[in-house]
């Protein structure tokens, strides 16, 4: 039988010495944090990878990445907890992944050790606002521990208990910013707050105002300073994993970092994800509204991609009528439920750059398949077609191997998390890397060679296979923390198992009746993706670039002039030509001869 380990809600707060928590919706900060052992980037997120394994820095961007970067750290603070329970399932202390690619330790003027995530966060100014249930009862646990080392034991506590029933019930039915569940300390640079004459965040919705931000060039610096802060104390760089909501204005703002990044750390691959919510995905309330929508988003586009290495647009109009629908009980308004499942998805992707590395014909009872950021983007987007947008598909939770109750294969339970892609795309030259963690066989966990063996046939007996695919596999599976939302439906088991019956108990589930899930998380690289670019290429021309179009003055007041609206239309015709499987062909003759 497994320990659970339930109960972390400051994983670190048995290592803690000190720490004091400032707690505002848009900006939550750690003054000082936990004394931990010395072995051991949101809003705009970005993450800086490190040593030994190279290190990564993290960056996130907006509302939306705000909350799915919470949902991420908080992934990664239920790892540390769960490590360091006496009694706890070894597959989380000897897990092979090195947290270090993610953090940085430190020290505070006071002595104190701290250990903070690897992250820059850029997001709105806000206001200060009480403190829900949970935020509460994370500083009561937190004082308690500190009153534990200096008190008697047997000292009472009169303030009543907060049951986790509440705690979650709180959350639910109330976060509207994504410090309502951070249960992370962060670094007091890790946060910026955007300053600019807008005031209301909905009109924060274009293209435009990102620019007119980015133009106060004080902001740019500062932003750039705390980058480079986190990035010169990495003994080496991997990458930088970059999240943006890109429906609004943080686009604009993190293409002018991006490119200012691309000048200064030439040879750091950065992978982008361009995130949106539902909520996002709304029409024009009038003809104007709609022209200005399809520039947005033809501009975003180009501007971001050109940006980077690897680009993944994640984000569907609608997940509760999706194919996750069929385990997942997903609220389409509510923020805190989608973010879950995209941040399920990086912390998935993630786990390659972060294992530890046994040499080349070495073999881990934990993991196989380690690969760094470069490594990843140069698999995907390097080769002779080189495409580098990516789709990102999804098994949350994944099948078990060998499982007679379920008919399916992990691989064709596999859900896009990718918007406006072409289904049962036959592309014979696409390229996959898939990772798959925590998965059991039967009863039990399936090790390492087990889940070699079982993919490896999975792709055998797949028509058409990919031209090349990649595996990672780790026994780590993703573990539920309790500041999650109850998105499980009642077909979901304790440890992530599916039952073809529905289980006893409340229709939705949440970190109370599930405490950990597999995973299956796959990037590829497939002409499938044709469709996001030709919808962002027609529009271009559409309003940009066709005798007396619409969009011209519009396109102006943003900044771009003719010959930049032409430029970025060749840019999407030189993407669209790369998927072609006739180009291909003809490149791959070209190179043999």
């Amino acid at each position: 039988m497994w320990a659970t380990g339930r109960r972390v809600l400051l994983a670190h707060s048995k290592l803690a010495a000190h720490a004091k928590q400032i707690q505002s919706p848009g900006k939550q900060v750690y003054a000082t944090a936990a004394a931990i052992k010395p072995e051991t980037v949101r809003r705009a997120q970005f993450v800086l990878n490190r040593p030994v394994k190279p290190d990564s820095v993290h960056r996130d961007l907006s509302p939306s990445t705000e909350h799915g970067g919470s949902h991420f750290w908080n992934f990664q603070d239920e790892l540390l907890g769960l490590a360091e329970e006496r009694q706890g399932d070894p597959v989380y202390k000897s897990s092979s992944l090195n947290m270090d690619v993610l953090y940085r330790s430190g020290e505070t003027s006071q002595g104190i050790l701290t250990y903070c995530p690897r992250l820059l966060s850029i997001g709105y100014k806000a206001e200060p606002r009480e403190k829900n249930i949970f935020l509460q009862s994370l500083c009561e646990e937190e004082t308690e521990n500190l009153t534990s080392n200096v008190a008697d034991q047997g000292s009472s506590h009169p303030q009543r208990q907060i049951t986790d029933k509440e705690r979650i019930e709180c959350l639910e039915n109330g976060v509207q910013y994504w410090t309502d569940f951070s249960k992370v300390q962060f670094h007091p640079r890790s946060l910026y707050e955007l300053h600019g004459s807008w005031t209301d965040v909905e009109k924060f919705d274009n293209y435009g105002i990102g620019e007119e931000i980015l133009s106060a060039g004080f902001q740019s610096e500062e932003m750039n300073e705390r980058l480079r802060f986190f990035i010169e104390e990495c003994d080496h760089i991997q990458g930088i994993q970059f999240i943006v909501d890109d429906s609004g204005g943080f686009s604009a703002i993190a293409a002018g970092f991006l490119e200012e990044i691309a000048d200064e750390y030439s040879n750091t691959p950065v992978l982008l994800y361009s995130a949106r919510s539902p909520a996002s995905y709304k029409l024009g309330k009038s003809p104007k509204e709609s022209v200005s929508r399809a520039l947005h988003d033809a501009v975003s586009f180009s501007r971001l991609s050109s940006c980077c290495k690897l680009m993944v647009p994640v984000g569907l109009p609608s997940l509760s009528r999706s194919k996750f629908s069929s385990t997942l009980f997903v609220e389409d308004q509510k923020l805190f439920h989608s973010s879950a499942i995209y941040a399920a998805s990086i912390h998935s992707i993630s786990i390659p750059f972060r294992m530890e590395s046994h040499g080349v014909n070495a073999e881990s009872l934990y993991v196989s398949g380690a690969m760094d950021v470069g490594g990843m983007v140069q698999m995907l987007a390097g080769q002779a077609r080189q495409n580098m947008i990516t789709i990102l598909d999804l098994a949350m939770p994944a099948q078990f191997l060998n499982d007679s109750n379920n008919q399916s294969t992990i691989l064709r339970s596999l859900c896009s998390l990718t918007p406006e892609i072409e289904e049962n795309n036959d592309d014979l030259h696409s390229i996959e890397s898939l990772i798959v963690h925590g998965a059991f066989s039967g009863g039990r966990r399936a090790s390492i060679s087990e889940v070699e063996k079982y993919i490896h046939t999975e792709y055998q007996n797949e028509l058409p296979r990919p031209m090349l695919y990649h595996l990672t596999a780790a026994s780590c599976p993703l573990p539920i923390p309790l500041p999650f939302p109850s998105i499980f439906n009642n077909r979901v088991g304790r440890l992530g198992e599916l039952s073809t019956a529905q289980l006893a108990g409340a229709e939705r589930r949440g970190s109370l009746e599930v405490e950990s899930v597999p995973m299956a998380a796959r990037l590829r690289s497939s002409s499938a993706i044709k469709p996001i670019i030709e919808r962002r290429l027609g529009s271009l021309r559409r309003y940009g670039l066709q005798r007396g179009a619409l969009g011209v003055e519009l396109l102006r007041s943003w900044g771009f002039g003719k010959e930049e609206v032409e430029d970025m239309g060749e840019a999407l015709e030189k993407m669209m030509m790369l998927l072609d499987p006739n180009a291909y062909a003809a490149s791959s003759d070209f190179d043999s001869d």
